[in-house]
């Protein structure tokens, strides 16, 4: 291993000046640490210029980082960039002849002796060729690619080395990157050809009289005349280097336009190229001498070639640090293969925003060095509290688990071009510079839609007749941009018909909508809720006409004691403005314990059971609360229980997500077109006063930057916050069509297959204790109720499991007709102890339609002719023949079922409107399956503000 000591007395260690600052002035420190910082910037030069080889392309890395480094170094490693000690002539024109095949006399008519620049890998000489055109010619030093290759190899040692004893320094992604790319970089060819390809992509060849895109850079890069392995010939461009200020200056240069020009051209090669130069040190630019002056791009032998989603997943990273925007980033990290072991969103948002951030003047090095070492320590005390470790233990620990080697020459062009304005005493705004190029990238994508890109509907096997027909309705409506991502599934007689996804996950997500993406569904998630809440009835843990304050303690109070479960699934509790989190504080939506003290000490507007009003939040933590209490388990632990895993649809329906799934996310944007015509609604009697349509106009426009933020996503909103896939919603409106009956497993064409995901959420130990001792406690209070309550309990459980022999009319009757393939009762339970594979049916109740919709014998628990039965809206025809039941979410989402059709659908889509999208395909699936639509679906394209198209957003 070559080697070198690095000599000198411990006066001028940093340990030695720090104990020597102790006892000197304050006003004569600066003095002390300038005087140190140039012996070790002498040092660390002399001893970089002895090893030379890898150790160069260091030294010119650290010569870049005026923003972090003392200027004392900054000037002498400067001498690294095209300064360093020349080659012999006779060795440089040895290599010449030697590689292109002539004596220098031939080849040149003119060669000057001394080097323009000399760098780690070549020298570079101007010349004159034969024909009279005047060139540069780059000669590779003699023997530097063993240099280099011995240094790799020493270096590779050297971080093995540092990542055992530390682990947090794990450079070994850095350094694997530098072997596979280094013997690129001595390669000239490679040079020659990698230089025409970033001329071309940036258009440096096109007269300034052609049409210019609006993300077109404006700087030169000199034609290749002739390459060999280790020699090139170049176009010579008389320029200014860009470390002679005063040059610059006596030429009237603008310096915040170069570096600005400098930096577009970085930000075109990587997000719209996707290839970009990876040594964008000063010694590479020149600066033209006529005016307009342009920078020159020299120098392109270490480049990157990006694979195309690597390249949207960067331009990804870049806006969702732009946009604050976790679940983005997170996604974006996925994408590219960066795995963290912490799940600590606001620390990697955190890191990212301080990749992208501004650039600071050099003069601002110490106040730069000591912020980004202030954050590194914060972000260090998040992980040790985390992960609960010792201050050794958190020393040695590495939160990066996975780093891909692909974006480490991305991070070093990042920083050199910080370092780089720095340099210049330029302050860079890399956010807004950049930002158009990395838009580009993703809107060029996604605008393409279903008319150019053949795969804009997923390519899965199509299951009927009418599922073709869907896809070319599809088709039509994203050619209009009436669709950004959707999926469509339905169930007919227990089977499969459509399972259909399409389109792109988000505004700058270009990725395509699979099977198993989640969609942000709204107010869909009450229906799911409600099923939780049948689900424990059926249990017998509570009943539907039961008291909330008997079930949740402290919930009684200010009026709220004649509130039963039945008034909170049918919108007449009376509390549906119990607070209004979007005037008071947006974000109060993600404390769950909040929001559940609210309920409890809110007071009712109107008397319960007198007047159904939409409770469009609050709906949820009052189910919410009941849920938790009447279990003594976690809300999501029911969710799991009672839905997810009998329906076998894991990782597909979540009410409010779990760390891991950020990949699988669609995003959601507006379409303002139809959002508009809001305002143009009448206002409905049947919604609160803060949920007319002017105020849903304001709350839709804020709700997707609300609800793209990853706080909000994984809060648990039960009125409001489920993420799932269409197949998954539309496989538990089949569940509850048939009375409870779970279907086959669904389709073997979707893939991947539904239910594959293992990932579920994960519920502490402490909190799961804590809700069973309530639920001992609840136990216990129950069993001391006056015997009255008690004897009311037992007469309402004899009522439910009498109520199948007691006779109906008709019309009900044809309701609960629930018919299975095999004949079986659908209310037969065939629940086999604690195996859930063995659960084939959710409900033991026969006439659980009944409950859902409030009829026959439920009749009396919800108010005649309301939209809304027990916890689902009423789906009806237009004759006003009830046949069904769902419920649907702001912005066009929806699931129902027909239960005498046996029918179910369910649409998921991110691009919110008024539902129009929906109602055209409701429409045109019933129309093919001789199905009558529902009323609510009435209008299949322009709004009507006369009709109940507003229902289908609000409900």
């Amino acid at each position: 291993m070559r080697n070198s000591r690095f000599r000198g007395s411990n006066s001028g260690s940093f340990q030695g000046v720090q104990q020597r600052e102790k006892w000197t002035k304050k006003t004569k420190v600066p003095a002390l640490w300038e005087k140190a910082h140039d012996r070790n910037a002498k040092r660390v030069l002399n001893l970089i210029v002895e090893l030379e080889g890898l150790w160069v392309k260091l030294g010119q890395y650290l010569s870049t980082r005026a923003d972090v480094l003392p200027q004392a170094y900054i000037s002498l490693l400067r001498q690294l960039q095209d300064s360093l000690p020349p080659r012999p002539l006779k060795e440089v024109c040895r290599t010449i002849e030697r590689e292109l095949g002539n004596s220098m006399d031939v080849l040149f008519t003119d060669f000057v002796d001394e080097p323009l620049a000399t760098a780690s890998i070549a020298q570079v000489h101007r010349a004159t060729l034969a024909n009279g055109q005047d060139v540069v010619v780059k000669v590779q030093h003699a023997g530097i690619r063993a240099v280099i290759l011995e240094d790799l190899k020493n270096a590779k040692s050297i971080v093995d080395w540092i990542a055992w004893a530390e682990p947090q320094y794990d450079f070994n992604p850095m350094i694997d990157e530098w072997c596979k790319e280094a013997p690129r970089e001595l390669d000239f060819n490679i040079e020659a050809e990698n230089t025409r390809i970033v001329s071309r992509n940036l258009g440096c060849k096109k007269t300034n009289d052609e049409a210019r895109s609006e993300n077109r850079v404006d700087v030169l890069i000199p034609d290749i005349i002739q390459s060999s392995e280790s020699v090139l010939i170049l176009e010579y461009m008389d320029g200014i280097r860009l470390n002679d200020i005063e040059s610059l200056d006596a030429f009237g240069v603008d310096k915040q336009k170069i570096v600005e020009e400098i930096t577009r051209a970085y930000a075109h090669q990587i997000y719209v190229d996707g290839f970009f130069n990876g040594d964008p040190h000063p010694g590479n630019f020149l600066v033209s001498k006529e005016a307009p002056h342009r920078p020159i791009l020299l120098d392109f032998g270490l480049t990157k070639k990006l694979s195309h989603p690597l390249k949207q997943a960067l331009a990804k990273m870049f806006l969702a640090s732009a946009e604050g925007d976790q679940v983005a980033l997170l996604s974006a990290f996925a994408e590219m293969g960066l795995k963290l072991r912490l799940d600590l969103p606001d620390q990697a948002m955190s890191v990212a925003s301080l990749f992208f951030r501004s650039s600071t003047p050099s003069n601002e090095a110490l106040k730069t060095m000591k912020s980004l070492n202030d954050q590194r320590i914060q972000n260090m005390k998040v992980i040790q509290e985390k992960m609960e470790l010792t201050p050794k233990e958190v020393k040695r620990f590495n939160p990066v688990d996975a780093f891909p080697g692909d974006i480490v020459i991305f991070a070093r062009v990042i920083n050199l071009l910080r370092g780089l304005s720095s340099t210049m005493n330029i302050r860079i705004v890399y956010l807004d510079i950049m930002r158009p190029f990395a838009e580009s990238v993703l809107l060029g994508s996604i605008s393409r839609g279903p008319t150019v890109d053949a795969h804009w509907i997923h390519d899965s096997p199509i299951h009927s007749d009418v599922e073709s027909k869907v896809r070319k309705l599809l088709a039509e409506l994203g050619s209009i941009h009436k669709i950004l991502g959707i999926q469509v599934c339905a169930y007919k007689d227990g089977k499969v018909i459509i399972d259909t996804a399409a389109g792109v996950l988000g505004r700058y997500d270009p990725r395509p909508v699979q099977p198993d993406s989640l969609f942000p569904v709204f107010s869909v998630t009450k229906g799911v809720t409600a099923g939780m809440i049948h689900s424990l009835v059926d249990k017998r843990k509570l009943q539907l006409d039961q008291n909330v304050a008997d079930i949740w303690p402290g919930f009684g109070s200010n009026g709220k004691d004649t509130i039963k479960v039945h008034h909170v699934l049918n919108h007449t509790s009376g509390l549906q403005n119990a607070f209004d989190p979007a005037r008071e504080n947006p974000l109060l939506i993600c404390d769950w314990d909040e929001c559940l003290k609210r309920m409890a000490n809110t007071s009712p507007e109107t008397e319960p059971g007198s007047q159904q009003l939409y409770h469009y939040l609050t709906y949820g933590w009052l189910c919410g609360g009941i849920v938790e209490n009447a279990s003594g388990k976690k809300f999501q632990e029911i969710l799991e229980e009672s839905i997810v895993k009998p329906l076998k649809i894991d990782g597909e329906l979540y009410i409010g997500i779990p760390p891991g799934v950020e990949s699988r996310l669609a995003t959601l944007t507006l379409d303002m077109d139809e959002l508009n015509m809001l305002p143009s609604l009448a206002n409905q009697p049947e919604l609160p006063s803060t949920f007319q349509p002017e105020r849903i106009l304001q709350m839709a426009t804020n709700l997707p930057v609300l609800f793209n933020t990853l706080n909000v996503r994984r809060a648990i909103i039960p009125a409001a916050n489920g993420h799932c896939s269409a197949r998954a919603l539309a496989r538990y409106y089949a569940t509850l069509a048939d009375g409870g009956l779970v279907p086959p497993p669904h389709s073997s064409l979707s893939q991947p297959p539904l239910g594959s995901h293992t990932h579920v959420p994960k519920f502490s130990a402490s909190n799961d204790t804590a809700k069973k001792r309530k639920g001992k406690e609840m136990a216990a209070t129950e069993k001391h109720k006056p015997k009255d309550h008690q004897e009311k309990k037992k007469l309402y459980d004899e009522e439910q499991l009498t109520s199948a022999g007691r006779g109906r009319d008709s019309s009900t009757e044809s309701l609960a007709r629930l018919v299975n393939d095999t004949g079986t009762s659908a209310g037969k339970s065939e629940i086999s102890g604690n195996d859930q594979d063995e659960i084939h049916n959710m409900f033991s109740n026969p006439r659980i339609h009944d409950a859902f919709m409030g009829t026959g014998n439920y009749s009396g628990l919800v108010l005649p002719d309301g939209k809304f039965g027990l916890g689902f809206k009423r789906v009806t025809l237009q004759d006003g023949s009830l046949v069904g039941f769902g419920h649907s979410g702001i912005g066009g989402s929806i699931g129902f079922c027909d239960i005498e059709n046996r029918f179910s659908i369910a649409i998921t889509l991110n691009k919110m409107s008024l539902g129009s999208v929906t109602a055209n395909i409701i429409r045109l699936v019933c129309s093919e399956l001789n199905i009558p639509y529902p009323k609510d679906f009435a209008v299949s394209s322009a709004i009507d503000p006369d009709s109940e198209m507003g229902s289908l957003l609000v409900n």
